[in-house]
């Protein structure tokens, strides 16, 4: 079963900084994502998704292939290529893989313009390495679909940053 966590961070540049670090962390096996997503609103109040995989321009390669294969069969591999790119697109822009994009869209809106919100799908982990990871680069927890004593594990871990930081910052 996978687990939804979603983590507001102050910018798109630190949100983007922790999707990589678990990246990293999932060519060392140590999480298996299932989507990674980071949500910011802009000034104008409109919700931009930045997603891991354009599955639009996935499904256009895929068609090309495709219908270059079936245009040669037909000896007309232009015009295969073509359809099979456009039919490829239109299905990929069609697919939803991952986290639903009108959840995030209608969670996103409750965050302040400038702020990101990473939306992580997790298939599997581990917690305790991920976590000393994560740890060090704060964030609030806005939703999760973890059992409440894993839930506060994980905020009080962004938590500590953010005492490390205040207790820091010159009065």
């Amino acid at each position: 079963m996978s687990t939804l966590i979603v983590i507001v961070y102050p910018t798109e540049a630190k949100a983007e900084e922790v999707r990589q670090t678990l990246l990293g962390l999932q060519k060392e096996y140590v999480i298996t994502l299932g989507d990674a997503v980071i949500a910011t609103k802009t000034e104008a109040g409109k919700i931009k998704l930045n997603q891991l995989m354009n599955t639009t321009a996935t499904g256009a390669v895929s068609g090309s292939f495709w219908g270059l294969l079936i245009g040669v069969l037909f000896l007309n591999p232009l015009i295969g290529v073509a359809v099979g790119a456009a039919s490829g697109a239109l299905g990929g822009a069609l697919t939803d893989v991952g986290i639903n994009d009108a959840f995030m869209k209608d969670l996103s809106a409750s965050i302040s313009p400038g702020n990101a919100a990473l939306f992580l799908l997790i298939q599997e982990m581990t917690e305790g390495k991920v976590l000393k990871q994560i740890e060090g680069f704060g964030g609030v927890v806005l939703k999760t679909s973890l059992d409440e004593t894993k839930e506060q594990v994980l905020r009080d871990a962004l938590q500590k940053h953010s005492a490390a930081a205040d207790s820091t910052t010159p009065a």
